[in-house]
């Protein structure tokens, strides 16, 4: 037995008594001349028992083998039971094999009525990873004063059953006192055989004597693989529960036996990692059950636990095995040779091809002898191993279903997360009924999924259904070979852009945050979605991306999102597609544009979509377009437009009621108040924004209201209310993910924490945002403030700068504040050059050349002002203005004479 899964069990050799005398002889550490010799007995008697030749061995012979090898309680009664039955006359089946192999704590015979402990003829238990609920729950169940008789674990070959069935036998000991014995059933095996098994292990051979001498005391009879046998299974347990009533059943096969009372517990995989848990360190990936398994048994084979630079190709490995303990054993055994991304490299596509040869030498415990004989003409032959694959216990299972039931299987298959009942609706709804019009009930063949372990249920929300991973990479294989993968592709992109459609609609408005969480949830689903209609049906694919944009702007995709968008729209396939369709992909495009900087070479393509709206006379579409078109007007610096596009927004939202958009308007407007030095006007928008997003439930829109309300109050010199307000914009639009005004307030909040002299903090502020900046970047090094003996100072090869996103000009501007209240002019004017050179923000273009202005008090500066402010119609705040007085007054002065 292994620690987490049942070990592949051999084709059936010589059991009964053969096997129980081959199985103690080999625990005793004996030959069979030493045991011969010991019992005082002729060696060919050994053998010929071993090899199920001698059909009636004497009483005396099997009781002098049995105190040589010291058995005792139930051990011996099976042993004995065993040989009477060889003794009957029909020698029985070599496909049932009593369960007596190993005795944990002191037992006594099994004619003895006053047991001082119950006996347990059992393997020992073996140390479980990612177990103890199951076993916690399981043995509560199997003591409860009226609990289930029956319980039947069940899953997937290589997921566990036996290794946990057994645990919880042995906890639930003491609860039994009549004993705990296990019988594991063989292929073919009819009904007799397994009574007769089941029989020889509890005691007596008849069933009044049985009951008689169990006198109404719990005792629990484990029954291991009893898919090899179902009917007769089903026969023998009715019969022992019906006869036996303080018996308790526990059983392990790939499906349930089918008797009333019954209680199914599916063994799910172990628990994997999310993706990216290997960046919170080896400690906290190392917690997940799966990953504990796999580093346990790779200690198994070479010294060194995984190096950090292991961690990734680890976690990534037992996502792909899928948390399938048989498969993390097989691949975590070939660590002898290889470093875990060589094996993530090697095996990782190829999970299925993962094999274990089931020659019974491989697998001791109670599978059976070491290797068994067989005659071939009168000549005794070893078999040779087998090589059993995952793919091969996965077809067992594949098997079992009806060819409908597996067909629906095939198309549930391309689901690569979770997905719920209505997505298995939709999945499964007739060919000849696309849109699922006729609803098609799929809790009877998720019900079988789950019965026969091939489907993971977990959690409470609407996505908690799973296939097993090495299922669906089976079930894909069979889809494909079957020729019909590209028509479920088809099926799957249609449904899943049908979801997204339905969810992208609250991606604007109070329930932003759900919506941006379910999205999450079948992001996989999405990207295969995606990629696969791309290719074979590209309008469903825009109809798809179209919904996206947001989606894609909140998690930080905007790059990869508006690369889709704009292959699919020069897709000529899409050409003809619906004019609103392709309108709100144009407009995606430029909204994405402007998350990276880019929103003035996507300025036509947001015009476009303007034009298309108002042709289409789309309300909705027109405000999007106008609030977007706004925002990359300011990039280009037609500041007076962008502000008449606010306006129209406002107008346009004020006659169709659209609350929504009154406060996306006025916080536009607000900027441009901020822009031209009105401060106290923005602050009144903002007001409003924060009392119309309130009344809407506009969580997000709130948050920017209370951005924008920390720069005003920085730039108004309140630096402690601006931090204090800044920091909680930072935290809530973490919660929500948008990533790029979350680093906008950050810099706020990073300015005001260094013009109000906290460099400390300001420099924590410079790290964090410098670290996010741009994929790939290499962050600069921002030691803390005390450390510094030589001031840092803006260089061509700096990272922030040279990228020069919208976050660039912030750095820069703080690293001036910096410099400038440490006394530092020459530095200051240093990186006010890099602000003023980097920045995108007009109006951070104009604090840049402010501060430049007042470290340098250079006239040339000033004329560079003064021609920013123009081109952008910024006016100077009035602790600007006073800032630059006298070099103003010097500079006019000059011109006059």
């Amino acid at each position: 037995m292994t620690p987490d899964h049942e070990r592949s069990r051999s084709r059936a050799g010589p059991t009964g008594l053969a096997e129980l005398l081959r199985g103690h002889r080999r625990a005793a550490g004996l030959t069979q001349a030493e045991l011969a010799s010991r019992a005082g007995v002729g060696v060919r008697t050994v053998r010929d028992l071993e090899r199920g030749r001698s059909v009636r061995p004497q009483r005396t012979t099997v009781e002098l083998l049995a105190g040589v090898l010291e058995l005792t309680g139930a051990t011996r009664a099976a042993f004995l039971a065993a040989a009477r039955g060889q003794s009957g006359g029909e020698p029985p089946r070599p496909d049932v094999t009593p369960a007596a192999l190993a005795a944990t704590g002191p037992t006594t015979s099994a004619a003895d009525p006053a047991w001082s402990d119950p006996p347990v003829a059992l393997p020992p238990a073996v140390a479980l990873i990612g177990r103890d609920r199951d076993v916690t729950e399981l043995a509560a169940m199997l003591t409860a004063e009226h609990g289930p008789r029956l319980v039947s674990l069940v899953g997937l070959a290589g997921v566990g059953k036996t290794a946990l069935a057994l645990s919880v036998a042995h906890v639930v000991a003491d609860a039994h006192p009549a004993g705990v014995v296990g019988v594991l059933v063989g292929e073919g095996s009819d009904g007799p055989d397994v009574l007769a098994a089941s029989m020889a292990v509890l005691g007596p051979a008849r069933l009044p004597e049985l009951a008689a001498r169990l006198a109404g005391r719990p005792a629990l009879l484990l029954m291991d693989a009893v898919e090899r046998a179902p009917g007769p299974v089903a026969e023998t347990l009715h019969r022992l529960t019906g006869a036996l009533p303080s018996l308790r059943v526990l059983v392990t096969g790939r499906h349930p036996v089918g008797l009333p009372g019954e209680r199914v517990w599916p063994v799910a995989p172990l628990d994997v990692p999310p993706p990216d848990a290997e960046l919170s360190g080896p400690a906290t990936l190392g917690s997940w059950p799966a990953v504990a398994l796999f580093t346990a048994r790779l200690a198994q084979v070479r010294r060194e636990p995984p190096t950090p630079g292991e961690l990734p190709a680890l976690a990534a490995l037992v996502r792909r095995l899928g948390g399938l303990p048989l498969a993390i054993e097989l691949m975590a055994a070939r660590g002898r040779l290889l470093d875990l991304t060589e094996l993530l490299d090697r095996y990782g596509d190829h999970v299925l091809d993962l094999a274990t040869p089931a020659d019974p030498a491989v697998h001791p415990g109670w599978d059976g002898p070491d290797a068994a004989t067989q005659r071939s003409n009168g000549t005794d032959v070893t078999p040779a191993a087998v090589t059993v694959t995952l793919r091969d216990a996965v077809a067992t299972s594949y098997r079992l279903l009806a060819p409908d039931e597996r067909d629906a299987l095939r198309r549930l298959a391309m689901f690569g997360n979770r997905w719920s009942v209505e997505l298995a609706e939709e999945m499964l709804a007739d060919e000849a009924d696309p849109d699922g019009t006729v609803a098609i009930d799929p809790l009877p063949l998720l019900n079988r999924l789950v019965e026969l372990g091939l489907l993971s249920v977990r959690g409470t929300g609407p996505f908690r259904f799973r296939l097993l991973d090495a299922v669906r990479e089976f079930a894909l294989e069979q889809a494909a070979g079957g020729g019909e993968l590209t028509c479920v592709r088809r099926r799957h992109a249609e449904v899943i852009a049908r979801l997204v459609a339905r969810i992208a609609t609250d991606l604007a408005g109070p329930r932003l945050t759900d919506a941006v969480h379910r999205l999450d949830e079948v992001s996989s689903d999405i990207s295969s979605a995606l990629a696969h209609a791309a290719a074979d049906d590209p309008v469903t694919a825009l109809r798809m991306a179209a919904c996206l944009p947001r989606w894609w702007r909140f998690r930080g995709r905007d790059v990869a999102g508006r690369q889709w968008l704009r292959r699919l729209l020069a897709d000529p396939r899409t050409a003809d597609a619906d004019l609103v369709l392709r309108g709100w992909a144009t407009l995606g495009v430029a909204r994405l544009a402007a998350e990276h900087g880019a929103g003035a070479d996507e300025l036509p393509t947001a015009r476009a979509a303007l034009d298309v709206f108002r042709q289409a006379g789309d309300v909705t579409g027109e405000l999007e377009a106008r609030t977007v078109l706004g925002a990359s007007l300011i990039t280009v610096g037609l500041h007076d437009e962008a502000r008449e596009q606010a306006e129209a927004v406002l107008r346009l939202a004020a006659r169709n009621g659209r609350t929504r958009d009154l406060a996306v308007a006025q916080n536009s407007l607000a900027w441009h108040d901020i822009r031209v030095g009105d401060l106290a006007a923005a602050r009144r928008r903002l007001a409003a924004v924060d009392r119309l997003a309130a009344e809407g439930g506009e969580q997000r829109l709130r948050v920017l209201a209370w951005a924008n309300r920390a720069e005003v109050a920085r730039l108004e010199g309140r630096y402690a209310d601006a931090v204090d307000q800044g920091w909680r914009a930072v935290a809530a639009l973490s919660e929500l993910g948008d990533p790029r005004h979350r680093r906008r307030v950050l810099g706020t909040v990073g300015l005001a924490l260094a013009q109000d002299g906290r460099g400390a903090e300001a420099t924590e502020v410079l790290t964090e945002l410098r670290a996010g900046m741009a994929e790939g970047a290499v962050a600069v090094p921002v030691r803390p403030w005390a450390e510094w003996s030589v001031a840092p100072r803006p260089r061509s090869d700096d990272p922030v700068l040279s990228w020069g996103g919208p976050d660039a000009g912030i750095c820069a501007l703080i690293e001036g504040n910096l410099a400038l209240h440490r006394g530092d002019r020459e530095l200051a004017a240093e990186w006010f050059a890099a602000a003023a050179d980097a920045g995108q923000d007009r109006r951070d273009v104009v604090e840049a050349l402010v501060g430049l202005a007042a470290s340098t008090a250079d006239p040339a500066v000033l004329d560079r002002l003064d021609r920013v402010c123009q081109e952008n119609g910024i006016r100077l705040l009035p602790t600007e203005s006073g800032l630059l007085y006298s070099l103003m007054a010097a500079r006019d002065g000059s011109a006059a004479r």
